[in-house]
């Protein structure tokens, strides 16, 4: 009897534990987030604020008094800040953390990296009803400082936070690339600077840099190093040209569209002037300020957001002066295939996302937090510490960001000239007289993934050139690229969600494994059942 009791058990635990793995699918994290009518002034929050910071004192000081002011006017809010160094490290820990229900309540991130944050249903506020809440949305009747209202938020910028038709994402910052040359250089080369830098000129003054005297150092900087061109990030390379000669990357129902005629040739051309020294990448080089600022390249492409490790008086430039040549620092626009077309440049530039909670009112004090971080205070003094620009009208046309545009080149009162440092002013220009030419890619549940595949490709290319021995760049190495690059990423099948249903039925492979767990736990089952009849009747 104990026997056939036991047996019993194991049985009702086996079923249990099939169910429990049909149900582990579907599971919700946590309830739709609705609005609450008042906020609870008396109540304690703590809320997580997860940033980005690449060890920039003045970035870290921004957030620092925001936070500080904020908890004046809040003091029943307490923000925890954690900073991180890069925004791939933050996409990992917050898909870990998704699943322990440990996610911050505020993240500095990406769209590409908030629509792989939405494989959980509720996991990732949805903004529109905050956005225009008459008490709570931007610039309500019961926000307590002066916020931007939401039409004052540089509608492109804030499309670029749209998933799937909903807002999901508000822009902290923006930038684009920017093409930082040495003008000295290129002049002392025979050639003039041109009001447009299209890719062939680019091209053409590499090369020609590459000659060299009798003992084997360069003509152009007398030394052994000379890397005309390089670019940081080869993902943007990529994206950007294929836009400019109008090659598909992907499209709004989350198709890859980027392994096509246009990208081969695209990596032919990175082949040949890779192959002939004229260009390289961070990966391969590291930074291209540091080659810059040391004469050793022409040419470097950086966010303008890099602006103030450029140049010799780089208020953070890592070279050493007694290292760091003279020279005529120049500004423009990425290269461009034509003169006579608009520019096409990428925008970029962090995000805000809000997680939710199991209280509403936790949600709704990181949402007035979110707010603080788009009031002017926040947007001018950041933007001031890089080439960002902020992404309301309202800090954009005030008269203190104007003024501070005004200075480009000036010292500040203690004689230091990173605030003022007119390269940094020159590309946030840049940016503002540029905003409509920008554009991003389409985001879904992949596109992160994507676009490390795009610079995948080109990093492939020129490793593949460098090796010792040379590999052949030719069609059969492209295509073997390609697909390398699809299992690497594991691009086969990704795409937009725009609906997540935690309840959808499981993948037809999820299905097959639980049916099969289920036959194997039954039928250890029905066999000591079976030997427990037989030795009853004997």
């Amino acid at each position: 009897m104990k026997k056939l009791t036991k047996l019993v058990i194991l049985l009702l635990l086996s079923l249990i534990f099939v169910a429990c793995l049909a149900s582990c699918h579907g599971r919700k994290d946590y309830d739709a987030f609705e609005i609450p009518s008042e906020f609870d002034t008396e109540k304690q929050y703590k809320i997580v604020f997860w940033a980005k910071n690449e060890k920039n004192i003045k970035q870290t000081n921004v957030y620092k008094k925001t936070i500080a002011d904020f908890e004046k006017l809040y003091p029943n809010i307490d923000v925890t800040m954690k900073l991180y160094s890069d925004y791939k490290i933050i996409y990992r820990d917050v898909i870990t953390n998704i699943s322990t229900q440990t996610t911050p309540n505020v993240c500095i991130t990406y769209p590409d990296h908030i629509a792989t944050y939405m494989t959980g249903k509720n996991v990732v506020v949805p903004l529109d009803e905050l956005l225009y809440d008459e008490k709570f949305g931007f610039g309500g009747s019961e926000i307590a400082f002066d916020a931007p209202k939401a039409e004052e938020i540089i509608p492109k910028f804030l499309s670029e936070g749209q998933i799937g038709g909903v807002q999901y994402a508000v822009p902290f910052m923006r930038s684009t690339e920017a093409l930082y040359f040495n003008k000295t250089y290129i002049e002392a080369l025979g050639y003039e600077i041109p009001d447009v830098f299209t890719w062939d000129f680019v091209w053409e003054v590499s090369n020609a840099a590459l000659a060299k005297n009798e003992d084997g150092t360069y003509k152009l900087n007398g030394g052994n190093k000379m890397i005309p061109f390089v670019y940081k990030s080869t993902d943007n390379m990529m994206i950007q040209m294929l836009r400019q000669y109008g090659g598909e990357y992907s499209n709004e129902s989350g198709e890859i569209l980027m392994f096509n005629d246009t990208a081969k040739e695209i990596l032919y051309t990175v082949a040949e002037n890779a192959d002939s020294g004229a260009f390289s990448t961070f990966a391969e080089v590291s930074y291209p300020a540091d080659l810059l600022n040391r004469g050793q390249c022409i040419f470097a492409v950086d966010s303008t957001a890099g602006s103030v490790w450029m140049g010799r008086e780089g208020p953070l430039s890592t070279v050493e002066l007694e290292d760091a040549i003279e020279f005529e620092l120049g500004i423009s626009t990425i290269p461009q295939k034509s003169e006579e077309t608009a520019p096409v440049m990428i925008s970029q530039g962090p995000s805000i996302c809000l997680f939710n909670k199991e209280d509403p009112g936790e949600v709704l004090a990181s949402w007035i937090f979110v707010q603080y971080l788009l009031s002017n205070d926040t947007q001018i003094a950041y933007s001031q510490t890089e080439g960002y620009v902020p992404v309301t009208a309202k800090a954009q046309q005030s008269e203190e960001y104007l003024e501070y545009l005004s200075r480009a080149g000036e010292l500040d009162e203690k004689g230091d000239n990173y605030l003022y440092y007119a390269p940094k002013i020159t590309v946030s220009k840049l940016l503002l007289d540029n905003i409509e030419n920008t554009f991003v890619t389409p985001v879904f549940n992949g596109s992160a993934s994507l676009r490390m595949a795009a610079g995948e490709m080109i990093e492939q290319v020129v490793d593949a050139v460098n090796a010792k021995p040379k590999k052949t760049v030719d069609d059969a190495f492209i295509d073997k690229l390609y697909d390398n690059v699809v299992s690497l990423y594991h691009l086969d099948g990704i795409g937009r969600r725009d609906d997540i249903d935690d309840g959808a039925p499981l993948p037809a492979m999820s299905l097959w494994i639980i049916f099969g767990l289920a036959v194997i736990w039954l039928g250890i089952a029905a066999r000591l059942i079976l030997n427990c009849v037989k030795k009853g009747k004997k």
